[in-house]
C-alpha cells in the first residue's frame, strides 16, 4: 500500500519522529511537509504529486485550512485527516464547534484520526469513519534525567488562546495561592531540562474532553502529573487516581492534593513512577506511530467520485485529476 503523509511545516511541537515511525510501518509512505500557503491550496499540490498514485492521503493540518476546499478533497480517495483538534468541535464557546462534524460527514469515505477516546465515539455516533488514536511523546528526547526538582510546584504552556480562557484563570489563581511556576519554554531542550526540575506538574484542560500532549511530556519526564480529569477519557486512556496520575475537579481539590503530594513525598514518587512506566509502556511514539500506521492502513469505505460538474472544476482550476472508480 502507498501513502503519502501530508504535514505542517510550521508546527510548534516536534513531531518528525512520529511522522518517521509512521513511514517505517507503513509498506511505502511518503512524507510532505506543506507550508501554510500549499495547505491553503491543496488542489495544485497534490496535481502536481499525482495524488490518485496512491492508495492513501493522510492530512495533518488545520480545519480552517481544509474547509473551504471540500470539493478538492472530494476528490481524493483513501483520503484521511490526523487531527490532534477535534475536541474543539465539541466545544460550544470554541469557534470551531460543529466544523469537523460537518466537514467529515460531506467526506463519507474519509476517516478522521483523532486524538480523543471520546471524540472518537462521539463522531462514530454521527456515522464518521472515526478512529483514535493518542497522543504521545518523543521519547528520544524527552525523559528522566535523574535529577533534583527544585520546581515544587509547575506549569509550561500557552495561556493565550480563547479556548485556554479557563486554563488561564485556574492556573494564574492556583499560582497566586501555591507560589507555583507557570511559564512558556522553547520546544528541545528547554523544555526537557524544565520539566526535569517540577515534581507536581499541574495540567488544566479544562472543558476540552481530552488530554493535551504535555501531560504525557510530563509524565515522561518523571513529574507527578496533576491534571483536570475528563471523566470517562480518564479511564478510557488507562489513567488510575492516585496511581499513575492525581486528578482534581475544582480549585479546592487542586490545592488539597497539592498540599498532600507535598505532605507524603513517598507517595509522590511512587505515583511518578509509576506514571513515568505507564507513559513509556502506551504513549511513547515508537507504540503511537505504529498504531497510526495501522489505522492509516486498515480498510477503508468505498470512495465515490463527485459530481461531473466538481471534477471539471478542479480540473480546470489546478489541473487536478480524479481517479475512476
Amino acid at each position: 500500500m502507498r501513502v503519502m503523509l501530508l504535514v505542517m511545516d510550521e508546527q510548534r511541537v516536534l513531531l518528525d519522529r512520529l511522522y518517521d515511525i509512521v513511514r517505517q510501518h507503513c509498506d511505502e509512505c511518503l512524507i510532505q511537509r506543506l507550508t501554510k500557503a500549499q495547505q491553503m491550496n491543496l488542489g495544485a499540490f497534490l496535481a502536481s504529486v499525482n495524488h490518485q498514485d496512491f492508495d492513501r492521503v493522510v492530512i495533518f493540518s488545520r480545519i480552517k485550512r481544509l474547509a473551504p476546499q471540500l470539493r478538492v478533497l472530494q476528490c481524493v480517495p483513501g483520503l484521511i485527516f490526523l487531527e490532534h483538534d477535534a475536541y474543539q468541535n465539541y466545544m460550544p464557546n470554541s469557534k470551531y464547534h460543529h466544523m469537523y462534524s460537518r466537514l467529515y460527514s460531506r467526506l463519507p469515505a474519509c476517516r478522521a484520526l483523532v486524538s480523543g477516546a471520546v471524540v472518537a465515539q462521539r463522531m462514530k455516533a454521527e456515522g464518521i469513519d472515526a478512529l483514535f488514536v493518542s497522543k504521545g511523546y518523543d521519547e528520544a528526547m524527552l525523559h528522566n534525567l535523574g535529577r533534583e526538582r527544585d520546581v515544587p510546584v509547575g506549569f509550561l504552556g500557552s495561556l493565550k488562546s480563547k479556548e485556554y480562557a479557563q486554563r488561564k484563570a485556574i492556573l494564574e489563581s492556583l499560582a497566586s495561592k501555591t507560589g507555583m511556576l507557570v511559564a512558556r519554554t522553547a520546544s528541545g531542550e528547554e523544555y526537557l531540562q524544565t520539566l526535569n526540575r517540577i515534581k507536581v506538574f499541574v495540567s488544566a484542560d479544562i472543558g476540552m474532553g481530552e488530554f493535551m500532549i504535555k501531560n504525557f511530556e510530563a509524565l515522561a519526564c518523571g513529574c507527578v502529573l496533576l491534571a483536570w480529569s475528563q471523566g470517562e477519557e480518564d479511564r478510557l486512556l488507562g489513567f488510575k487516581d492516585m496511581h499513575n496520575v492525581v486528578f482534581y475537579r475544582s480549585e479546592v481539590e487542586a490545592l488539597e492534593k497539592i498540599a498532600l503530594l507535598q505532605n507524603d513525598p513517598a507517595l509522590a514518587a511512587r505515583i511518578a513512577a509509576n506514571g513515568q512506566a505507564f507513559a513509556r509502556d502506551h504513549y511513547c511514539f515508537a507504540r503511537v506511530g505504529r498504531d497510526l500506521a495501522a489505522a492509516i492502513q486498515a480498510p477503508m469505505r468505498t470512495w465515490q467520485a463527485p459530481g461531473r460538474l466538481t471534477q471539471w472544476w478542479v480540473k480546470m482550476r489546478f489541473g487536478l485529476q480524479v481517479p475512476k472508480q
